[in-house]
């Protein structure tokens, strides 16, 4: 066995002759299955050493027994991790007490976390932070860098462990923020039963098979489809057009860089978004909510989530906790009660957006506050929840929202298992947190994202489109030049240097011939 490949490759592996992506490429090609070559992956990092979560107790355990830490978590079922799960048992393993701070989520925590290091209390250990708020938290001194702390107690394989698209999302030029810890990537579900019962019918009609579109026109045909046939029993689609938080923000932005569209022109930093890729996407946008349900721009993905457990929908867009709840998993959980019984388990499909691309919306890093008087504990307690081991735990918890971001969470057995479809619905995770859109990493995007649902929603609601854009753009270069244009120009820069900034997309389509109005 000695010469066998795989422990020649291990070898040199262990011996760094070769990086640990070419050690899973190279394993990969010898056959392995991805669930083989996960556990093959754990096996070797075991050899390397202690895992990050043994060290992190032991520290923990060994200095900071009987302490508390103030963490704080958006309210609602992601806190149900800290509360019910994670807290618990790390007090469990390490004396250490948890004390959860709930706080509403997207403004609220971004506003509460960001006045909390104003007033200069220290009441604040561990913060969760989108990656789109980091460079405003860099930049107003809120986060601790994280990168000496990672030295001295991380095992450097949990950062190997992570997609190239999510493993930078805690850094800031260089410098470490925070732990990734969610993988809030957006997928397309579709009606499998639907697409085949009515596929002979529609290839008939339309020339081509009946699969998941590949691009926006594909998507919109798909949909007239369904609703000129089914409804109002069963709607082609239905996306939350709604206005407020990022509903339409987070469709624009993949569609947008799907057309070939750039937010900024990097050397100005004027804003791009009205051209004619703007235009064309918010035009499509806007065009396809006539296959959608009436009244579909005052809905919100939360109340089109219903309706799609319902069996009202033949494809949906949402976050991956969709894909779980349409499989079941749902039912009996008592943090879950409000969600409606599953009309539509087996029956699921899983795809990227059209252009085989999606967006990365949200999720959140782990971070330590700059003001907090236990900085080290707080590190450790966050390098834990982080770890493969724990973090499998945590993604696999059914009502507390964290969703896979490990290359070892994707190659879970214990996750495949879950339901009979969990091997597709990871296998398109694993894609979507390789080809996804990153949403706006820098100062204000809170504030330029904002300034896209206005746009949205006002050609919803019949504004000229090129008006809307305009008007957009007017705002865009407003907040720029407060914020400072040297400032932004740095950190624009810094977020092309993200994998997910503008991905390779596939939409090599000519615009809907279906009339825009």
């Amino acid at each position: 066995m000695a010469d066998h490949p795989l422990h020649l490759l291990t070898e040199k592996f262990l011996k760094r002759e070769i990086t640990r992506r070419q050690f899973v490429k190279a394993a990969g090609a010898l056959g392995l299955s991805l669930p083989m070559l996960g556990s093959l992956v754990a096996q070797v990092s075991a050899q390397e050493g202690m895992s990050s979560a043994a060290t992190a107790e032991n520290v923990a355990k060994e200095k900071y027994s009987g302490q508390t830490l103030n963490v704080v978590w958006e309210s609602g079922l992601q806190a149900q991790d800290p509360l019910v799960f994670s807290g618990p048992l790390w007090t469990e393993k390490t004396g250490v007490n948890i004390n959860v701070i709930e706080v509403g989520g997207g403004t609220e925590l971004f506003s509460r976390q960001l006045t909390e290091h104003l007033s200069g209390t220290g009441g604040f250990d561990v913060l969760s932070a989108f990656p789109s708020w980091m460079a405003d938290y860099v930049f107003g001194g809120v986060v601790e860098p994280l990168d000496d702390f990672i030295a001295q107690y991380g095992n450097p394989n949990d950062a190997n462990d992570i997609t190239d698209l999510y493993k930078d999302l805690g850094k800031f030029e260089g410098k470490t923020y925070g732990l990734f810890d969610d993988g809030d990537t957006l997928v397309l579900y579709y009606r499998k039963d639907l697409f085949e019962e009515h596929g002979a019918e529609f290839a008939q009609a339309m020339g081509y098979e009946l699969a998941p579109p590949t691009t926006w026109k594909q998507f919109e045909e798909i949909a007239k489809f369904f609703t000129e046939k089914l409804s109002p029993d069963v709607y082609g689609a239905a996306f939350g057009r709604g206005s407020g938080v990022f509903w339409n923000t987070v469709m624009f932005m993949p569609h947008f860089k799907a057309n070939g569209g750039r937010l900024f022109d990097p050397e100005t930093m004027d804003a791009t978004i009205a051209g004619a890729e703007g235009l064309r996407t918010i035009q499509e946008m806007a065009h396809m909510n006539r296959w959608m349900p009436p009244g579909i721009e005052q809905l919100t993905a939360i109340d089109t989530f219903q309706e799609w457990l319902a069996g009202k929908y033949a494809m949906t867009w949402f976050w991956p906790p969709l894909g779980r709840w349409s499989a079941g998993m749902a039912e009996g959980i008592e943090q879950l009660s409000f969600v409606p019984e599953s009309k539509v388990k087996g029956n699921v499909g899983y795809a990227l957006l059209p252009g085989d691309i999606t967006q990365m919306a949200g999720g959140f890093n782990l971070c330590v506050s700059a003001d907090s008087p236990n900085k080290e504990l707080a590190y450790l307690f966050i390098q834990w929840l982080n770890s493969p081991e724990i973090s499998l735990q945590r993604v696999t918890l059914p009502y507390a929202l964290r969703d896979p971001f490990r290359l070892s969470h994707f190659a879970s057995d214990e996750y495949r298992a879950l339901w009979p479809e969990a091997g597709d619905y990871l296998n398109t995770l694993l894609q979507a947190g390789e080809k996804s859109s990153l949403d706006l990493l820098i100062p204000g995007a809170q504030e330029y994202s904002d300034a896209i649902d206005r746009a949205c929603t006002a050609v919803y609601a019949g504004t000229d489109a090129q008006a809307a854009l305009d008007t957009a753009t007017q705002e865009f270069n407003a907040i720029t030049d407060r914020l400072g244009r040297d400032k932004q120009k740095q950190a624009y820069a810094n977020y092309l240097t993200l994998a997910g900034a503008y991905p390779s997309a596939n939409l090599v389509d000519a615009p809907s011939n279906l009339e825009v109005e």
